[in-house]
């Protein structure tokens, strides 16, 4: 029995999940986790396909609207799981959508609308492989290393972090505009594909959850960790009289490159541009350095810049 307090647990069994939640056997197959499971406990299951049961529960306790737990995520496996679902869009669920729509559109129109449609979903598909193949090949490239206890000071997993809604929305665009926009009498075909692009969109919206509610949040705190470990062993290097900068001037590439361009006079956006990170995070950046330095304005980084060398005078803007 599901306890609606607590949401899904290690004891409960996998049938009682899918009996409350039938969108749960679609975490399971993205888990790589076998079917034929019985009325085994999720835990047993879990540990019988090499899953972490307490991330495997907290994506189901999202997916589901209970409450969860980013504490004792496995990264790994939450990687795994979010590689497997990529595939699933890439290569089932996105064809499967352009076949229906290829079927049901009718082509014996003497206008170009029914391939301005289809090319308009081929866009919209190389738009989200472009997407999550960046994902595949360099967020979760920078996590695995972030395992391994390598740190890249010129990327923080906040410059990944932003809006996905463009993605979605741009397929609610495509079915709105064959709901209220395109006259065909025979729909039988083309319902069954809106159908499919309905419940595409709200798979895709559950996935951009989990990176944004689960994925993201556990991977900053290891950042967190990471760094924090690493002040501890040069303020310890520092204390035994190693040549190291003091804490407070422990300055990372990408807040001293941020620095730079505050000094030539640069605002949040320009910085933003010049960098290719967002105006958030170039925010996020400036109050870092603030309370790193304890200086607040323009004019004084300006003069920090200066006497660190990071700048050159002819470089300064004359009127910070």
């Amino acid at each position: 029995m599901i306890d609606k307090q607590r949401g899904y647990l290690p004891s409960n069994n996998m049938r009682e999940l899918i009996r409350d939640n039938n969108l749960i056997l679609m975490a399971i197959s993205r888990f790589d986790i076998a079917f034929g499971f019985g009325d085994n406990p999720v835990s047993e299951i879990c540990k019988e396909n090499n899953v972490d049961t307490d991330t495997f529960l907290a994506v189901c306790n999202l997916l589901s609207g209970y409450r969860y737990s980013v504490d004792t995520l496995s990264l790994r496996s939450i990687m795994g799981y979010l590689r497997r679902t990529h595939s699933a869009f890439l290569d089932v669920t996105l064809p499967k959508i352009r076949q229906r729509l290829f079927e049901a559109i009718n082509y014996s129109d003497s206008n170009d609308v029914s391939l301005l449609l289809i090319k308009f979903f081929d866009d919209y598909v190389v738009e989200v492989k472009r997407h999550m193949d960046y994902e595949n090949d360099v967020i979760f490239k920078y996590v695995e290393n972030l395992l391994k206890g390598d740190v890249d000071e010129k990327f923080c997993i906040d410059d990944f972090s932003g809006n996905h809604s463009h993605t979605v929305t741009k397929l609610n665009e495509l079915k709105d505009i064959f709901i209220y926009h395109y006259k065909q009498k025979e729909n039988t075909r083309l319902s069954a594909a809106l159908y499919d692009i309905i419940t595409c969109e709200k798979d895709m919206m559950s996935h951009f959850e989990v990176e944004k509610s689960l994925f993201v949040p556990a991977v900053e705190r290891l950042e967190r960790n990471l760094r924090l470990r690493r002040n501890e062993t040069e303020r310890r290097a520092d204390d035994t009289g190693k040549e190291t900068e003091t804490p407070e001037y422990a300055l990372g590439d990408r807040e001293k490159d941020i620095i730079r361009c505050v000094a030539k006079g640069k605002s949040n956006k320009e910085i933003a541009e010049e960098l290719f990170i967002s105006v958030h995070t170039v925010a996020t950046h400036r109050r870092n350095i603030s309370s790193k330095l304890g200086i607040h304005s323009a004019a004084g980084l300006t003069i920090f810049a200066l006497i660190n060398n990071l700048v050159d005078l002819n470089e300064v803007n004359p009127h910070q």
